[in-house]
């Protein structure tokens, strides 16, 4: 059933009719603007992920259409405490209700409990994905506890010094206005 619909322009209305489950395992580069988040240089990790369409009160007027989505991840980040590589895992587990067009989507998010997007027979799911896999990197990735001491002030003896030795420049200013 999973062969019937393509990810990158998936039906929605006909995936959620038909019950469908789409399940993948994609290289994080797949994700260019996710990848840009993690450092370069470091082995990336993958991202899972799976959908599921459902069709709520099917005999109605106006079903409901909803997704579900789950996605994993682990993206190398830097700690912002020791400066060191941090593994910070993502995940999301959200349901969607698809409404007829954004005018619709717009209308009734401030009321809506749920996530609200329009109806499209060519939907990007891995764009979605991607989209809510961003929302969840943190501002501040950091270790929980980090694996090297954390210096926690910075002192410059050199800096301390040179502020002692300076002469003060109104005495300088006051010799030169006298001459010696």
């Amino acid at each position: 059933m999973a062969k019937d619909f393509d990810p990158h322009r998936l039906d929605v209305r006909r995936f959620a009719e038909a019950g469908a489950e789409l399940d993948a395992r994609q290289p994080l580069g797949a994700f260019a603007r996710l990848a840009a988040e993690a450092v370069p240089g470091r082995p990336a990790g993958e991202v899972h992920w799976h959908a599921r369409g459902e069709l709520l009160h099917p005999q109605h007027v106006q079903p409901e259409i909803w997704l579900r989505l789950k996605a994993d991840a682990t993206l190398p980040l830097v700690c912002q405490r020791c400066l060191g590589p941090v593994d910070v895992p993502l995940s999301v587990d959200r349901s969607f209700r698809f409404v007829a067009d954004e005018a619709t989507a717009a209308a009734e998010d401030e009321e809506a409990e749920e996530d609200l997007l329009a109806l499209s027979r060519s939907f990007d799911l891995p764009g979605l994905v991607e989209d809510e896999l961003l929302m969840e990197v943190p501002v501040a990735p950091r270790h929980e506890t980090c694996p090297v001491p954390v210096k926690m002030s910075a002192v410059d003896a050199d800096f301390e010094a040179a502020g002692t030795e300076k002469e003060n420049p109104f005495a300088v200013l006051g010799r030169l206005k006298t001459g010696k």
